[in-house]
């Protein structure tokens, strides 16, 4: 990993453990069978402050997670965001990637998880951007991958689940290994889904386009804020399923997460993309949310949780 400065304790259930001192057992039901649920959260430094970004939101994702797997960590809403608000200052970060969980521990060694502890921890570490520093401006090159994303009904992609993402690092490998920065999945139909680790937007005649929740998708958090700030600013975004090639002729594309932001596409299998650079509407939505992030414009959403 590059551009990263670990944080000094991990928050495990209910106590801080230093770093290199957090561990599980090796017969523990999520390294077995991939038992686990997560957030990836952002924490940015403003002017007087720290703040976390949709934190609130955040949390109701991670236990919505895991009342889909039928875990329960025990811990309610408030005390989770309390937790994740501690561990940052335990650590005295301003900025961070914020990394709560919530896993099976070693019990049963089956199938059936029931009977395996739930447990629960909570890291935080500097990073950077998540595609490459060029990601925000000039653009990455993407494939579609040979890879599909899930079949509704085979495991829930509205779960922020661990053992989904061995299908994002089969998508992610295999764009790397080709010489691409990352790929795109198609849904079991054929469509446009998302990437590795994000959701995907297409401009196209200054409307926005997003594939919607049934292409087996993740309802990313960041997505939702793109949606809300591309509307306010008059634009037409439109949630449906998107056709493969769609991505060849739009004006612009890009990809947006907790990791990746808001990052361009520059290129597609090789096909550039509009100009092949940033194009204008992706550059003032990028303003727009940054603005908000480090606290240049007015957090009207209440989007913002301050840390200190």
């Amino acid at each position: 990993m590059t551009d990263t400065q670990y944080g000094k304790k991990i928050w495990m259930d209910g106590k801080f453990i230093p770093w290199e001192e957090c561990k599980i057992h090796v017969m523990s039901h999520v390294i077995h069978y991939g038992t686990s649920v997560f957030e990836g959260i952002r924490c940015y430094k403003g002017k007087d402050n720290s703040y976390v970004f949709r934190l609130k939101d955040h949390v109701k994702r991670l236990l919505n997670s895991a009342k889909i797997y039928r875990m329960d960590p025990k811990y309610t809403q408030e005390e989770l965001e309390k937790i994740i608000l501690d561990t940052i200052r335990e650590n005295e970060m301003k900025d961070c990637y914020i990394r709560p969980i919530i896993f099976r521990g070693f019990g049963d060694l089956g199938v059936n998880p029931q009977e395996n502890p739930i447990n629960c921890a909570c890291a935080v570490w500097g990073w950077g951007s998540y595609l490459g520093k060029d990601a925000m401006e000039n653009g990455i090159d993407v494939c579609t991958s040979t890879w599909r994303r899930m079949a509704p009904n085979t495991m829930p992609t509205l779960a922020k689940a661990g053992s989904n993402y061995m299908n994002s690092q089969l998508i992610k490998m295999e764009a790397l290994l080709n010489g691409y920065t990352e790929g795109i999945a198609l849904d079991t139909n054929g469509h446009i889904s998302e990437g590795s680790g994000e959701n995907i937007f297409l401009v196209i005649n200054n409307s926005l386009y997003t594939p919607p929740s049934h292409s087996s998708i993740l309802p990313g958090i960041t997505r939702h804020s793109v949606i809300v700030l591309a509307r306010e600013k008059g634009y037409k975004v439109k949630q449906q399923i998107i056709p493969r090639e769609s991505v060849y002729i739009a004006d612009e594309v890009f990809f947006t997460g907790t990791a990746a932001e808001i990052s361009v596409i520059r290129s597609v299998d090789r096909i550039p993309i509009g100009s092949g650079k940033r194009g204008p509407i992706t550059k003032e939505l990028q303003k727009t949310f940054f603005d908000i992030l480090e606290c240049r414009e007015p957090d009207k959403h209440g989007w913002m949780t301050p840390v200190y």
